[in-house]
């Protein structure tokens, strides 16, 4: 096969624009991940911890088997909405292997609203369970949720096959 020829020159001005434009959107990326993964905040979090609870990607950790990868879907649903109060869409789904099988797992995380169901939380589980359908995998859910979020249940059941209602 033959070896493409770059012509690309690493000591141009405009190289080293583009490589540092994209390490700024890579530290964007990792900055909003690694808010994604604190949840809900500090105060929330504190809540959980004195209640003795496991955090939601620990509950996920304790679940799948030791070393085995996790693939999460969409830790950035919902980022920009509901005031920046909703980290994750407030669920965590990704698929991971449980006793030597793949399964997509969802599970709420109780210091975001309470693991309560915000209209994109819907949409979020609903993809999940569209991934695990396609894919054949089965489902495992961790809940930790206080329902629907109440001043915004008039629009938590307006999606596919409108959410089991």
């Amino acid at each position: 096969m033959e070896t493409l020829v770059s012509h690309l020159d690493p000591g141009s001005a405009a190289f080293r624009e583009n490589a540092e434009h994209h390490r700024r959107l890579v530290d964007e990326l990792s900055e909003r991940l690694a808010a994604a993964r604190r949840g809900g905040g500090e105060e929330a979090r504190a809540r959980h911890e004195k209640r003795g609870k496991l955090f939601v990607r620990d509950r996920v950790d304790a679940l799948l088997d030791e070393g085995s990868p996790f693939l999460e879907v969409a830790p950035l649903a919902a980022w920009d909405l509901y005031d920046g109060a909703a980290p994750s869409a407030g669920i965590v789904c990704g698929i991971g292997r449980v006793r030597g099988r793949e399964v997509l797992v969802i599970a709420n995380d109780a210091t975001v609203k309470g693991g309560t169901y915000l209209p994109m939380t819907v949409k979020k589980h609903l993809r999940a369970q569209q991934i695990a359908l396609e894919n054949k995998l089965p489902c495992v859910y961790l809940v930790d949720s206080g329902g629907a979020f109440l001043p915004l249940q008039s629009e938590v059941f307006p999606d596919r096959d409108h959410f089991g209602r």
